[in-house]
């Protein structure tokens, strides 16, 4: 009888297979699994519903030209955001701490300001979102379901375990893979793809440009670097961890971009050369629709559904833990409400203040234009500071920023500054 250590024929070979190796790989393996879940969920909720529109009218309104673009984002993505994580994990704070310590009170408080006002208007227009597509599906109003929605998301986060509410965070994330299979039954020319995707394609048209500003916005944004530094903390991540953590990082922004991605091409096929205005869900939505048939238009709602409920709650989460940091509060989906008062007023705060904006007459477009802006002028503030800050010998010691991360950091801080300059020309 061969014993449990024995050899295995390969290529005429024998093999020495360990079982206790074996078993400890295994185990490593899960135990990475296990820790996969901040840069997971972050990735997700960077695809939002008012995301969703924004990547439609690219696809709609320049076809495959801009996937390019979309590729050379997504190191940027996956640098800014471990630089956000890193920093929490090596310091042990978030960054409205980090940047009280190490700047200034007022910097801190004026960036969880523009953050919380650029957060909230968000939540309004997603919450339009959410409510517009059961609004087609059912026939129902639409502000039939502003309640329900807010209560459903404000129950999970305010009465269920941390545990509870980052399985059901990573579940509605992976049900983002409806993107990728409306990609598929579309049935798009692959190599042309490719081409697009590899080769720029440059344009001067101001359609072009617009859609190149919008689509940088919209994938790199301020709320999703407080979310998932806040998140490393919550897990109590160390440095030991930290590759893991990168590891994280990586697979949810390839993941954010991939479903991104997807959604251009989607939106190319089906809208591309009709000239369509999209403007919110339900411009995109009625304008899929006729063209895309009942099963893609299925997808297409399924997806913006599990978009809003994963990103509602991480855009008022974000701005909950922005606050209650900025003011010394206790905070964290670990606490019970009874212990975290500041922090789940704030929460609840944020999404009640988000359906006003739904109910109120204020134009959800302009709004989300406004946010935008805001954005604009957090994005490059922040970027630079966590540029600085994980350079610091003194403050991260050994753990100093890798090439990649400085490279495509300082590519996105002149990137994002450049987009906040045309805002603000655009605006005067």
């Amino acid at each position: 009888m061969a014993p449990f250590r024995d050899r295995i024929p390969h290529a005429g070979f024998p093999v020495h297979v360990n079982a206790h190796q074996i078993a400890k790989e295994i185990e490593k393996n899960r135990q990475r699994i296990k820790e996969l879940g901040p840069g997971i969920i972050t990735g997700g909720a960077g695809d939002d519903p008012a995301g969703i529109v924004t990547y439609t009218a690219v696809g709609a309104s320049t076809g495959f030209s801009l996937l390019w673009l979309m590729l050379l984002s997504t190191p940027m993505m996956i640098a800014v955001q471990d630089m956000a994580a890193r920093i929490a994990i090596i310091t042990g704070k978030s960054l409205p701490e980090i940047i009280r310590a190490f700047y200034s009170r007022k910097l801190s408080v004026l960036v969880v300001v523009l953050l919380s006002i650029a957060n909230i208007i968000t939540i309004g227009a997603d919450l339009q979102g959410l409510a517009t597509v059961l609004g087609i599906l059912t026939g129902v109003k639409p502000v039939h379901y502003l309640i329900p929605i807010t209560a459903i998301i404000a129950y999970l986060v305010m009465f269920k375990s941390y545990r509870t509410v980052k399985k059901v965070f990573v579940g509605f994330t992976l049900v983002l893979v409806t993107y990728i299979v409306s990609a598929i039954v579309v049935q798009p020319d692959v190599k042309r793809i490719l081409l697009r995707t590899f080769v720029p394609h440059l344009q001067t048209s101001s359609a072009y440009v617009l859609a190149a500003l919008g689509l940088l916005g919209t994938t790199i944004s301020p709320y999703l670097l407080f979310w998932q530094a806040d998140e490393e903390k919550e897990e109590h991540k160390t440095v030991a961890q930290a590759k893991a953590v990168a590891w994280d990082t990586a697979i949810g922004m390839i993941y954010s971009n991939l479903i991104a991605f997807c959604i251009i091409i989607t939106g190319a096929i089906m809208l591309f050369g009709h000239h369509r205005s999209l403007s919110t869900v339900q411009d995109a939505a009625l304008a899929l629709k006729p063209v895309a048939g009942t099963n893609a238009f299925l997808l297409f709602s399924i997806g913006v559904l599990a978009a809003g409920f994963l990103a509602i709650p991480v855009l008022a989460g974000s701005t909950a833990y922005a606050v209650a940091d900025t003011f010394g509060w206790r905070e964290g989906l670990n606490y019970k409400v009874s212990d975290a008062k500041g922090f789940y007023a704030t929460f609840f705060g944020a999404l009640l203040i988000g359906d006003l904006i739904y109910l109120s007459p204020i134009s959800a477009v302009k709004a989300l234009y406004f946010s935008q802006v805001l954005d604009g002028i957090l994005l490059p503030v922040l970027v630079g500071i966590l540029l600085l800050l994980n350079n610091n010998k003194q403050i991260v010691g050994e753990f100093r920023n890798s090439t990649f991360n400085n490279i495509f950091g300082w590519f996105a801080f002149f990137i994002s500054l450049t987009f906040t300059i045309m805002m603000v020309v655009q605006l005067l």
